[in-house]
């Protein structure tokens, strides 16, 4: 049994050699492949890397062109990946590696998806904990209740899985209810959250709600909803409001000219209308972006990944741009980086104790 791990990067040079030493030691007696899949890194993580893959070829390597996103990377992680099951993970050991052979035992016993599961977020601001507690709760609530509390993107997924998975090339993508939606069977891992090693978050509160945004979006039209509601609502109220008025002027004859409830109402009424039409206006662009078909992501560069014509064919909304034009005339780096293998195939081994 072959097991993948998917890891993106996104400037992880600190964390990198830590993660690899602890993947080597967790992964002592697993064959397996690491996929690192790096999105725009602008510091020394691709180089490191490289270094890594010259001397390990289970070490693999994936550059894109430019930063296409975390899902993205997840995405050409899993269209690359080769094992049997296939873990997904981050870079800044917040996933412990330690976790794995627990979640490859758990597989062996026929569960298509194993998820670790956080019980607890110490390492956080209480700023974060509260607004992902509200995160899920609200999804799981818009969704239909598939999405587990306290789940991210580790995850281990079957063989079947992964292929299921590759087939959903929606543009704007969620991983996480991407997975829930396949409904498998899946087994679920506590463990404790640990702080980050090093380096800085990728995600800001403004990447966080565009995060969230996504994920509500592209599995419910609540929002287009809510927008009718409200709409119904207020112009219920409106209609009642201009009855009164009409009251007023005809029989009582005490209506006092004045601004403020005009304004108020048309304050009202015209923040809702922007409302509904920014919410329609969104799934309207979503729509539009699909319709173009664009490649979710551009790999500009490999290293250890061989890929037949017929390989390359079968990747959809995708451009592989490796194996064009190699970047170092050196004899080594053409055979690990970039280099084509007309058969498809490519030579596995072990991470451990292999460029240590």
């Amino acid at each position: 049994m072959l097991l993948s791990i998917v890891i993106p990067v996104l400037n992880e040079a600190e964390t990198l050699p830590l993660l690899l030493a602890r993947l080597r030691e967790s992964l002592r007696n697993i064959d397996s492949e690491a996929i690192f899949v790096d999105d725009g890194s602008t510091d020394d993580t691709a180089w490191m890397l490289e270094q890594e893959a010259l001397q390990d070829p289970a070490i693999r390597l994936i550059r894109f062109s430019r930063n296409f996103g975390h899902q993205a990377a997840v995405t050409a992680g899993l269209d690359f990946a080769n094992g049997d099951a296939v873990v997904v993970m981050d870079a800044d050991l917040q996933d412990p590696p330690e976790l794995l052979p627990r979640m490859v035992e758990l597989f062996t016993q026929g569960y298509d998806v194993v998820s670790p599961q956080r019980i607890s977020r110490d390492s956080e601001t209480l700023f974060k904990r509260w607004t992902a507690k509200l995160f899920y709760r609200i999804v799981s609530d818009l969704t239909g209740h598939r999405l587990t509390p306290e789940v991210g993107d580790f995850r281990l997924f079957s063989r079947r899985a992964v292929l299921a998975i590759r087939s959903l090339r929606e543009q704007h993508r969620y991983m996480r209810g991407l997975a829930a939606w396949l409904g498998l069977k899946e087994a679920f891992i506590p463990f404790d959250r640990e702080a980050r090693t090093g380096g800085r978050t990728k995600y800001s509160f403004l990447k966080m709600m565009r995060f969230a945004w996504t994920a509500i979006s592209s599995f419910s039209a609540f929002p287009l909803r809510v927008s009718i509601s409200l709409g119904c609502c207020l112009s219920f109220f409106g209609f009642a409001y201009l009855l009164r008025v009409f009251y007023l002027a005809l029989w009582s004859h005490s209506l006092v000219p004045g601004w403020a409830s005009v304004v108020a109402l048309q304050c009202i009424f015209s923040g809702m209308i922007l409302l509904a039409l920014g919410a329609i206006g969104d799934y309207v662009a979503r729509i539009y972006e699909e319709a173009k078909n664009r490649p979710l992501y551009v790999v500009a560069e490999t290293c250890n990944i061989m890929l037949s014509s017929k390989s390359r064919e079968s990747l959809t909304r995708a451009i592989i741009l490796a194996n064009s034009a190699p970047r170092d005339t050196l004899t080594m780096r053409q055979a690990a980086c970039s280099s084509p293998d007309n058969d498809g195939h490519s030579a596995q081994s072990s991470l451990v104790g292999v460029g240590t």
